[in-house]
């Protein structure tokens, strides 16, 4: 049986509906021949020019990435444009690009179904149903195998998830006994309410805002401790379910693979001084 990029598709958008998108978000076949065979397909968070030199290198036919490519409209993909060499290079390399954005954020078991699992929680609703009773939504609850000090738990996550330069931030007290935790893959201070009226002890996500986190700390002891981690990284174990997705849906003619390049954009991570060397702030 010959599997053709279009078989692909299918399996992703049965698992990852497209209606679920965002009406901004850009996702679906960016370029590729539908009809194009498929041996084998790389996933990946970012489609930049490391996930694209490991897809040539891996000999796919087509990438599957998180975030899209091309999210504002664009008049044209000169190949002396960043992303517009990206395509020619894609397209010249025989290789096709798809993306699974939001859709793949809200679907019933998606990004942050991926971030949980990874930390070694038991999911068991969404954090913002898209309504209620649906098991569709951006986020996620869930409980630890056992409680243990907050501490503990945001060395939990970094253990669990790759490293970054950016590493993981905790904000609460390091003794407070944590069971219950709301995650959200990618940036999720939009969801700190929610956070707070789902009742958990702590909440895990990407690109927290210092004022945002700060006036949600300011609320008192029983809002939920932040876990603070890198974007990419919270989205990256999602790449292994979209990849057992197709695994399950196709033959064993097609081979997937996880990208292993870190894309996260920060290189370099410095404590500075510390607080009681004398310094003060400028």
């Amino acid at each position: 049986m010959t599997v053709r990029i279009q078989d692909v598709v299918e399996s992703l958008e049965a698992a990852y509906p497209p209606e679920l998108a965002e009406s901004w978000d850009a996702v679906g076949l960016v370029c590729g021949d539908p009809q194009a065979a498929v041996q084998r397909v790389l996933f990946c968070v970012d489609p930049v020019e490391a996930t694209v030199d490991e897809a040539v290198g891996f000999g796919a036919q087509l990438l599957v990435s998180h975030h899209p490519l091309l999210l504002r409209g664009v008049h044209g993909v000169p190949a002396d444009d960043p992303k517009g060499r990206l395509i020619h290079r894609l397209i010249r390399s025989g290789i096709g690009l798809y993306c699974a954005h939001t859709n793949a954020d809200t679907a019933a078991v998606g990004v942050s179904d991926a971030l949980a699992e990874a930390i070694g929680l038991t999911v068991t609703r969404p954090l913002a149903p898209h309504s209620a009773g649906s098991a569709t939504g951006l986020g996620r609850i869930g409980s630890l195998p056992a409680p243990e000090p907050f501490g503990r738990f945001v060395q939990r996550v970094a253990e669990n998830l790759p490293t970054t330069a950016w590493g993981v931030r905790g904000a609460g007290d390091l003794d407070r006994e944590i069971s219950t935790v709301a995650v959200c893959g990618g940036a999720g201070d939009s969801q700190l309410s929610a956070a707070q009226a789902a009742g958990v002890d702590a909440y895990v996500t990407a690109d927290l805002r210092h004022h945002p986190a700060g006036e949600h700390l300011a609320r008192g002891a029983q809002v939920p401790a932040l876990v603070d981690v890198a974007h990419w990284a919270s989205e990256w174990p999602w790449c292994q379910q979209a990849a057992d997705v197709v695994g399950a849906a196709l033959p064993d003619t097609v081979e997937v693979l996880v990208s292993t390049r870190r894309t996260d954009p920060w290189t370099a991570h410095a404590a500075g001084a510390a607080p009681d060397s004398g310094r003060t702030p400028a």
